[in-house]
């Protein structure tokens, strides 16, 4: 969390006030949506499981029990898994 508080504010606001549901829609290449089934700061319900529903041809994939920070905290799991869909 290195960063000034003023940017963190920004930041939240910007992506907690704009809606991206029309952008969602118009995007037709694959798309890998990734997300930890734990995470407390952005609940799977009402980010993940609706960016799915929206996307032409996206892939969720959830983990159990992962966290907000899943991409640090479980690196070891979640770069393999976006290799194998980058490269598919």
């Amino acid at each position: 969390m290195m960063g000034g508080a003023q940017a963190h504010y920004e930041g939240i606001k910007a992506f907690s006030e704009t809606d991206f549901t029309d952008d969602l829609g118009a995007i037709e290449v694959p798309t890998l949506v990734m997300h930890g089934d734990d995470d407390q700061v952005v609940p799977i319900a009402v980010s993940a499981e609706r960016t799915i529903k929206l996307l032409k041809n996206g892939t969720l994939k959830v983990y159990p029990g992962y966290p907000h920070g899943m991409c640090t905290t479980h690196a070891d799991v979640i770069n393999p898994d976006l290799l194998a869909f980058i490269q598919a």
